[in-house]
């Protein structure tokens, strides 16, 4: 086992002890059936040029001088081509989506073994351990913390789980689709902080549209603008549907008018309505941060004919913790819990159980004053009704406490987005 850290820089000699020149990279490439790539030629910096030669020609690598087996006149040369990846150019300080730690992580180091004669990359390390030894320091910090008794994290990532991306040379797992299932929206928000612009859409590309729409709505407007920009029109219509609509009217009021004109004439006929009332009240407003996504039930019905009525309900409530009940105009005359209606005997009419006096506000009414309201009444969500007291949508506490939770603490601001 060596490192490749360890092996740039070391002298090169051909077979009569004749200095050719110093290690500057290993060429590797991969082979069909093996999952890591081969060390095929090693790339040898002269002063004014630079050698490559094939690996068959060392006669032995792991050593402080590297010897060859014949005098560099007799050396056969490496031609690369474009499926060969220089290790130190090509990988080295590149960046891989470490999922485990929601996090993008650089290359520090590459692990090579010996397997059957050949020498392959097994392990890419991205730990401190691969930073300190690339500067030297690696003997001294071990020596160091072995006195002191602490044991030094070593972080490697197989590179069976690595996928090199020929466009820009950006590293990520070769199973992103899987992993990056299993993370929390908010931590697939993180990683794309830390990318710039082609490596995060490479990694939306790797996103089915549910989970794209979930991680869009972790970060700020204008930050979904740039992550959309280049995205074909139909798939940002897509996402824009699998949004909440207080979302997707939130993007959509970043993007040039023309193009969100565009967008809403692609979405479905139901997802565009409601998300262009939204767009028509100003943006810190009740109606201009409230979902039309919400659970209601008439208010005629038992409690087991409500529960069977939210059930058959065609839309995708944002919460349900609170149900509304609406008379035949949609007004709105009583408001219930969850668990009330769980708890309740069926044959009640939910007129009996429900809190008649509701706590709501207008269509109009301030950000500002929303966010109060939820706060005073240690409330999850507020409905918003127009004048008439018809029900026009809800604003939930996240949205509404926008102004008064720091922005970056609720929201991932991008800090290397350019």
């Amino acid at each position: 086992m060596v490192f490749l850290s360890e092996l740039i820089g070391r002298p090169v000699m051909d077979g009569e002890g004749k200095r050719i020149g110093t290690l500057a990279d290993l060429v590797a490439k991969f082979l069909p059936d093996l999952p890591h790539p081969v060390v095929e030629a090693l790339v040898i910096s002269q002063q004014t040029d630079q050698l490559i030669i094939s690996i068959s020609e060392v006669a032995v690598l792991i050593k402080l001088v590297i010897p060859m087996k014949r005098r560099v006149e007799e050396l056969q040369t490496y031609k690369p081509d474009e499926q060969d990846i220089f290790l130190a150019r090509d990988v080295l300080d590149k960046q891989i989506i470490d999922t485990e730690g929601a996090r993008v992580v650089r290359v520090n180091d590459l692990e090579l073994v010996r397997v059957n004669g050949t020498l392959v990359v097994s392990n890419v390390d991205i730990g401190g351990l691969g930073i300190l030894r690339r500067v030297g320091l690696e003997a001294a910090a071990t020596s160091l913390a072995t006195r002191l008794k602490i044991r030094l994290p070593i972080r490697f990532i197989s590179w069976d789980d690595v996928e090199l991306l020929r466009t820009d040379q950006f590293m990520r797992l070769r199973v992103p689709a899987g992993k990056l299932a299993e993370l929390h929206p908010a931590d697939v928000a993180d990683i794309l902080t830390d990318m710039n612009r082609q490596e995060s859409g490479q990694l939306l590309e790797a996103l089915d549209l549910e989970q794209l729409a979930d991680t869009l709505e972790e970060v700020e407007p204008d930050f979904q603008a740039s992550l959309v920009e280049g995205m074909p029109d139909e798939k940002v219509a897509d996402v824009l549907e699998e949004m909440e609509p207080d979302e997707a009217a939130d993007l959509l009021a970043e993007l040039p008018k023309e193009r969100s004109q565009d967008l809403l004439a692609l979405m479905e006929k139901d997802e565009a309505e409601d998300v262009r009332k939204l767009l028509t009240y100003p943006e810190d407003s009740a109606g201009g941060i409230m979902t039309t996504e919400y659970g209601s039930v008439p208010c005629d019905l038992t409690a087991g004919q409500a529960i069977q009525y939210l059930r058959e309900a065609d839309n995708e409530a944002e919460t349900i913790f609170y149900v509304y009940v609406v008379d035949q105009e949609n007004c709105l005359v009583g408001v219930f819990s969850l668990s009330s209606l769980i708890f309740a005997d069926p044959n009640t009419l939910v007129s009996d159980f429900m809190t008649k006096r509701v706590i709501s506000v207008q269509l109009l009414d301030d950000q500002d004053d929303v966010a109060q309201m939820i706060s005073k009444y240690d409330l999850l969500a507020l409905p918003v009704v127009d004048q008439q007291n018809h029900l026009h949508g809800i604003v939930t506490a996240d949205d509404a406490l926008d102004k008064i939770i720091p922005t970056a603490w609720k929201k991932r601001l991008p800090r290397f987005y350019h």
